[in-house]
């Protein structure tokens, strides 16, 4: 054999056998998994976007909710802190949500709420506003939500006629807690909205302008009802009860109460009411008081607990309520008849009258030697 051809059969083995090389092979066994092999920028698959670049970075991405989505995400998330007060939940909840470039929602939807809701409420609201500013929501994320309010006021004050008023102490009590600069009620005037959105910026600008305005502000919308001190509960019950039997507005004496938020305190009205007809010993004031007892009843305002304790602690005290108006038994009897009458007391409640025979005592004369004698 020659040596020519020697040559040539090592190179068959060396690069078709044993190398895997040349036309029309696959290659050498497990190749196909040799990450360090050449990239062949001939191959229709090739793309140079696939070089190793550690800048890469895949994630999933979800479209941003619609405007109608988020506003009942959160409304909803509104109506939960209502339930619970926590403020770091509420940013918690809220910021899971899907916001990606909205978020003038959280204010503009947070104080519609709050518009249909009672005074405590629009505290926490306040609060809440106030927690969540350079948390969650920045300065013109708060300013845009305003904007929007005061914008949107001819259909908002169709559910709630004070609207202008509430957003204008809203707004104001916002600047109070340093979320935006005093300077933007005037940007707001130049805008031009509405005579409804001109009244919600005077509002703003009389609450801040008052003296010490900004420190008013903190109680803009009151204190919530059980936090507030049993005699400021007392005196404005006794003067919601003066205005009404001066103007005899039955639905306005009922909304004063309820604004109140004490329902847990009703037996005071109760017990102020009728303490109030036995010193005025007038068939006016009878009838107004039975009538005004009978609504809040009927409309479950006033529960039937609330009235006996009431009618219970007048009881209790008629002895000394007599001493000033010796006619006080007599007062009450026929106004629990009327109140029987009207259906809102049992006649049971004429067993709990008490009598002076059982229940006062005096002196009898020098003669009788100073022992107590029953009255």
């Amino acid at each position: 054999m020659s040596a020519s051809l020697i040559i040539y059969i090592n190179l068959y083995f060396l690069l078709f056998i044993g190398g895997a090389g040349g036309k029309g092979v696959w290659g050498k066994l497990g190749e196909e998994s040799d990450l360090d092999a050449a990239i062949d920028m001939k191959d229709p698959n090739y793309d140079s976007d696939l070089l190793d670049d550690d800048n890469i970075v895949l994630r999933e991405i979800t479209p941003e909710s619609s405007d109608e989505e988020l506003k009942n995400s959160i409304t909803f998330n509104i109506l939960e802190y209502y339930e619970h007060g926590d403020t770091d939940e509420a940013a918690m909840t809220l910021s899971e949500l899907n916001i990606v470039s909205k978020w003038h929602l959280i204010t503009q939807v947070s104080v519609e709420v709050a518009l249909e809701h009672k005074p405590s409420q629009r505290e926490m609201t306040s609060i809440l506003l106030s927690d969540l500013y350079g948390r969650l929501i920045k300065q013109k994320e708060i300013a845009q939500g305003f904007d929007v309010i005061l914008a949107n006021l001819p259909d908002l004050i169709l559910d709630t006629p004070d609207a202008p008023i509430v957003v204008g102490c809203f707004l104001a009590r916002t600047i109070a807690d340093d979320c935006l600069p005093p300077k933007i009620i005037d940007f707001f005037k130049e805008k031009n909205y509405s005579d409804l959105a001109n009244q919600a910026l005077i509002k703003a600008h009389n609450l801040l302008n008052i003296k010490h305005g900004l420190t008013r502000l903190d109680n803009v919308w009151g204190v919530g009802g059980s936090l507030r001190p049993v005699q400021y509960l007392v005196r404005q019950m006794n003067m919601l009860l003066d205005e009404y039997l001066c103007s005899g507005d039955l639905q306005e004496a009922i909304r004063c109460i309820l604004e109140l938020e004490v329902p847990h305190f009703h037996h005071e009205l109760v017990y102020e009411a009728v303490v109030d007809v036995i010193e005025a010993m007038n068939t006016h004031t009878e009838i107004s008081m039975c009538k005004l007892l009978k609504a809040l009843y009927d409309a479950i305002i006033i529960t039937p607990e609330m009235m006996n304790k009431g009618f219970d602690r007048v009881f209790d005290v008629l002895d000394d309520i007599s001493i000033d108006v010796p006619l006080a038994s007599a007062v009450l009897e026929r106004f629990l008849d009327m109140c029987i009458n009207a259906g809102f007391l049992g006649r049971e409640v004429l067993l709990k009258i008490p009598t002076r025979a059982s229940s006062r005592k005096r002196y009898v004369s020098e003669g009788d030697g100073g022992r107590l004698k029953e009255a």
